[in-house]
């Protein structure tokens, strides 16, 4: 008789690879689908006016039926930003640990999809079951409390999902990472380890949070007669904790501006994963009751981006705090790359206004380096390595990593976004595609900027547009009116108005062309018209604006 091949699971990335941000992942196996996060991702230079960018699930869409749950590791928005936009075409069940279903619940709020999505709060080490897999949550250390990797039981084997995480053994808030979990799992025999690779290409360990503390403390010591302004992400609750220690312990009163990083410190102290003394938080409009060396205002900005409260600050387009000099701004994160180039013109702007801007130091990440990787692998010692979270590069270097750990070569894998992934213990081979290519926001659209709207706006920021207007008459197709040209963004047209002349005999004669022949399609004469004006102006400025010819008939 046949040995029967063992069983495999699947393991479908929909995003979060060659990029940082919209984690989710597709974990099936036959009747069963389980979703690991849902992210968003913001957008890239060339995504001109799109907003967010989300993930694209038409594979889960078409199979809803097999969906049994949304399990999330924790509450960044990479994480658990398309959370509203995927559930009102999905409704999955959500399971997550309480700061990040609090986190959650703030979304579903605001987009009205509180009271009809199923939420269930998971603690570590419990287990849940969903159709053919049960998953069990293990305590992680992230630069956000109540972070979580994911143990997921299937018929085909273990696997482990690190989500983001880094080994702190002094982390400010609550235990540190289960190292003991993640050793006994070892001990059963872990079929695939997927592990977060953002910083696998640093060497050593990722420092502890604490170490900010102890910063803060100094700069708060060394600068008692300034007021202070910190800028960090909002999510980074632990952050947020130390310098409201420090601003306690030198007798500061602190001020929180910028809408996410009120809503994540209400959450987060409503939920007790925040410990304010009392009479310390201040509303920003009390801020004139108090001298300037009494204040710390904590603020969202730090990456630059142009509405955030430290950007409005700098630009003085805020409506409650500007700056003065010998103030004292604190960036306290590491510019994400793409945008250094915001970053530094914010620090401009407030070094120009007189202030003193503090950059280094100041943050720790709350990614695993290399060492913490290998410890992670020496516990768990996986049969096969799928290296995940990270841009190429990030993963090719975790790809290394994990065959320094003893992984053989043929059982690491890098995949790229929407890969089917089958995984077995004699099967680790991709045997399908399915489609994952991001959906743009803009404002309220969701889905209706693909790429051929895109590449419009490319050509308009560029090269700008000529609009051609032409009246004919209704039954002898005779030229009545026109053409007249208007142009945006093109040339100035009061400066060049022999040019603009030039181009209206162009299309003069190439309307009179068309007639000519008896044409009568207007698609055939405005094609005839882009053509001739478009090489005419390529020839004279070597520019090609969008050509938008107009027909109207009297």
């Amino acid at each position: 008789m046949n040995k029967q091949k063992k069983k495999a699971v699947k393991i479908i990335p929909l995003g979060g690879l060659e990029q940082i941000g919209m984690n989710i992942t597709a974990i099936e196996y036959g009747d069963s689908i389980i979703v690991i996060d849902c992210g968003l991702a913001f957008p890239e230079d060339d995504m001109l006016g799109i907003d967010l960018v989300i993930p694209d699930v038409t594979y889960l869409k078409e199979n809803a039926d097999r969906v049994k749950g949304l399990v999330v590791t924790h509450g960044h928005e990479d994480h658990i930003g398309a959370i509203p936009y995927i559930e009102k075409e999905l409704n999955m069940p959500i399971y997550a640990t309480k700061l990040t279903m609090g986190l959650i619940e703030n979304k579903l709020k605001e987009h009205n999809l509180l009271n009809n999505t199923k939420r269930k709060v998971v603690k570590y080490g419990q287990n849940i079951n969903l159709g053919q897999f049960r998953i069990e949550f293990i305590k992680t250390n992230h630069s956000i409390a109540d972070s979580a990797a994911l143990a997921i039981y299937s018929p085909a084997g273990l696997l482990i999902h690190t989500g983001d995480f880094k080994i702190d053994y002094t982390p400010v808030f609550g235990e540190m990472i289960d190292l003991q979990r993640f050793a006994e799992l070892g001990k059963k025999g872990v079929l695939a380890l997927m592990a977060d690779s953002t910083n696998a290409d640093r060497e050593g360990f990722t420092q502890s949070e604490k170490t900010v503390g102890r910063t803060f403390d100094n700069l708060f010591n060394d600068n008692k007669n300034h007021r202070i302004i910190i800028a960090t992400f909002a999510s980074n609750v632990d952050r947020v904790q130390q310098i409201i220690n420090s601003a306690y312990k030198y007798g500061r009163k602190v001020v929180i501006e910028g809408r996410s990083m009120v809503n994540i410190i209400t959450t987060a102290s409503e939920l007790g994963y925040l410990n304010i003394p009392e009479r310390t938080l201040i509303d920003i409009s009390e801020m004139k009751n108090y001298p300037d060396e009494k204040i710390v205002l904590i603020t969202t900005g730090s990456q630059g981006e142009n509405m955030a409260a430290l950007s409005r600050i700098a630009a003085s387009i805020h409506n409650k705090v500007a700056i003065m000099p010998g103030d004292v701004v604190i960036f306290s994160s590491h510019p994400i790359p793409g945008n250094e180039k915001a970053v530094f013109k914010v620090i401009n702007e407030l070094e120009m206004k007189g202030a003193h801007v503090i950059f280094e130091d100041t943050h720790v990440s709350g990614h695993a380096c290399r060492e913490e990787l290998k410890l992670i692998y020496a516990l768990t010692k996986p049969m096969y390595a799928i290296p995940v979270h990270g841009e190429y590069r990030h993963l090719k270097r975790h790809a290394e990593l994990a065959v320094e750990m003893g992984v053989p070569k043929e059982c690491v894998k890098i995949m790229t976004t929407g890969d089917v992934l089958e995984v077995g213990e004699d099967t680790f081979e991709v045997t399908g595609k399915v489609p994952a290519q991001g959906i743009f926001v803009d404002g309220l659209g969701v889905g209706d900027v693909g790429n051929i709207v895109l590449r419009d706006r490319q050509l308009l920021s560029q090269n700008g547009l000529l609009i051609i207007v032409v009246t004919l008459d209704k039954y002898s197709n005779q030229l009545i009116a026109g053409p007249d040209i208007v142009s945006r963004g093109f040339v100035y047209v009061r400066e060049s108005e022999t040019l603009m002349e030039d181009c209206r005999l162009v299309v003069q004669e190439a309307l009179i062309k068309c007639l000519r022949r008896n044409v009568n399609d207007w698609g055939r004469i405005k094609t005839v018209i882009k053509d001739e004006l478009g090489e005419f102006l390529w020839k004279r400025t070597k520019r090609s604006p969008m050509i938008l010819p107009i027909i109207t008939e009297v």
